[in-house]
């Protein structure tokens, strides 16, 4: 009994911090994504300094994760995303609606698949 503990507690402790990196990579991207929803209100409205800037806090925000998430998740995902950041800064920098839209959507969109591979779910074991 004595020799099953360790490997047993091991488990459960990977099992702990897996559950943890879900949430906690679930509740980044669902912030990312509410600040990209904001930045394209606001370029809609045509007020493109505010959509720049909240654009520009966005990244800012994910450069500073951008570590912990190369160190948790796919190295490809997070290079897309931040490849796609940059042409929505980009975007928004030259005020081309149409682009800016299209690129903050598949922003968003990209998000949403980061926080899904990271979900602890039977799809992502098998």
């Amino acid at each position: 009994m004595k020799g099953i503990l360790p490997p047993m507690a091991l488990l459960a402790g990977l099992l702990a911090f897996s559950l943890w990196n879900s949430s906690q990579i679930t509740r980044d991207t669902a912030r990312w994504r509410a600040q990209l929803q904001q930045a394209d209100t606001l370029s809609q409205a045509g007020n493109w300094p505010e959509a720049v800037s909240t654009l520009s806090n966005s990244y800012a925000d994910w450069n500073n994760r951008q570590t912990y998430l190369h160190v948790v998740t796919q190295h490809s995902g997070v290079d897309e995303t931040e490849a796609m950041y940059h042409r929505c800064l980009a975007f928004a920098q030259t005020q081309e609606l149409s682009e800016f839209r299209a690129e903050v959507a598949g922003l968003r969109e990209q998000l949403r698949l980061l926080a899904e591979m990271e979900q602890f779910s039977v799809r992502n074991i098998l």
